[in-house]
């Protein structure tokens, strides 16, 4: 097994607990090295979760309220506190056997976060930075980036959202990572234009790649739901 690459598999809008149905099943199978490292990108529709540290107080809204918006909401074994997902938002799953890759867990979340430091500064001009105190990444006082990760027995689950095209007023019906002081924001609004979704993609893969000193193929959707039994 070659533990200095990763398959990536791009899964388009697909449902958050089902997106976790399959974290799981891929997770068993890193774990048990009969795959190797994997990483998922896709979008998910509307929903919003709290981590094992969250409080269901930071969702401020009812949840009729948000059943009428059609926006879900799942109390998820990860760290972190209230996030939300949408389309437009660039949702990454690093399902990585850090035995072989480190296992060092502040390392492994700064490695995600300085991938998307580093595409922001590189491809677009953007300055950007990490927080000890507030894992993410952030422009100013405005996070463009949620890292929320879940380490077991050496494997990495969960990931980050990058927010590109995301509808900013849903963080309105939260107190984004329990954060009330400060704000987000998203590449378009950076911008001042809506952007490319493959294009963004793209520039991510290539950025946590080479963040994580790996070589990456993509793998197509249907084969490797095979290979995984589905």
């Amino acid at each position: 097994m070659n533990y200095r690459q990763m398959s990536v598999v791009k899964l388009g809008q697909i449902d958050y607990l089902r997106a976790f149905e399959l974290q799981h099943k891929i997770h068993e199978k890193v774990l048990k090295e009969e795959f190797g490292n994997v990483f998922l990108i896709l979008e998910h529709p509307p929903v919003i979760t709290i981590g094992i540290s969250g409080s269901e107080e930071n969702v401020l809204v009812s949840a009729d309220y948000l059943k009428d918006l059609g926006i879900a909401v799942h109390r998820i074994r990860r760290g972190g506190d209230v996030t939300y997902h949408g389309p437009g938002q660039i949702v990454g799953y690093p399902i990585f056997n850090l035995n072989y890759l480190g296992r060092n867990v502040r390392k492994y979340v700064s490695h995600i976060e300085n991938a998307i430091i580093t595409l922001l500064k590189e491809e677009y001009d953007i300055t950007a930075h990490s927080d000890s105190k507030f894992p993410g990444v952030w422009v100013e006082d405005r996070k463009i980036t949620a890292v929320g990760s879940r380490i077991r027995h050496g494997v990495s689950m969960h990931g980050f959202a990058f927010n590109v095209n995301t509808n900013l007023d849903h963080f309105k019906l939260i107190t984004p990572c329990g954060i009330s002081d400060r704000g987000v924001t998203s590449l378009e609004m950076e911008l001042g234009r809506k952007q490319d979704m493959e294009v963004v993609m793209r520039l991510t893969i290539n950025s946590l790649a080479r963040e994580f000193e790996l070589e990456y193929e993509m793998t197509d959707k249907e084969e490797f739901l095979t290979l995984l039994g589905e």
